[in-house]
């Protein structure tokens, strides 16, 4: 398989496309999931939007959606999540907003979030976070045409 070019932007390495024009890879998940395929770390979603914090979930409350399994604190959260899972999951499938806006993609510290326009995002860390937030809005834009492309180079 060919190595994906490596980006480094503010000291954070971000995945773009195969460095090898035309080679097949395989794609990457829409939503950024552990090795256990847990989305966002097995945070909360819904919690970000009712406690306005990052907050663990628990493996006692659970649903599969969108190809991973989404972890709550509570069961009122996950009934939340399933009655509309487009509005507390995070944009770009939980990959890092900043990254998306760059025309790549990475990981994501669930401490690093922001909620813009009803809408969650999150970031690779609270320093990519700080910088993402001095110019949201353009930010947003390029991840917004960027996205879902980032993940079929």
């Amino acid at each position: 398989m060919p190595n994906r070019r490596s980006v480094l932007i503010g000291g954070v390495t971000l995945l773009g496309a195969a460095a090898l024009p035309g080679a097949a890879l395989a794609e990457t998940p829409d939503v950024y999931v552990t090795s256990d395929n847990i989305a966002i770390n097995g945070y909360d979603p819904v919690a970000y939007f009712t406690q306005e914090d990052a907050v663990e979930g628990s493996v006692e409350f659970f649903v599969e959606w969108n190809g991973a399994t989404w972890h709550f604190a509570s069961e009122q959260n996950r009934d939340m999540f399933e009655a509309e899972p487009e509005k507390y999951a995070p944009k770009y499938g939980g990959y890092c907003a900043f990254a998306v806006s760059q025309g790549a993609f990475a990981s994501t510290d669930p401490k690093a979030w922001t909620i813009v326009d009803e809408r969650l995002y999150l970031n690779f860390s609270l320093r990519i976070r700080d910088r993402w937030r001095k110019d949201m809005e353009k930010y947003i834009a390029q991840a917004d045409n960027n996205w879902p492309g980032v993940l079929r180079h």
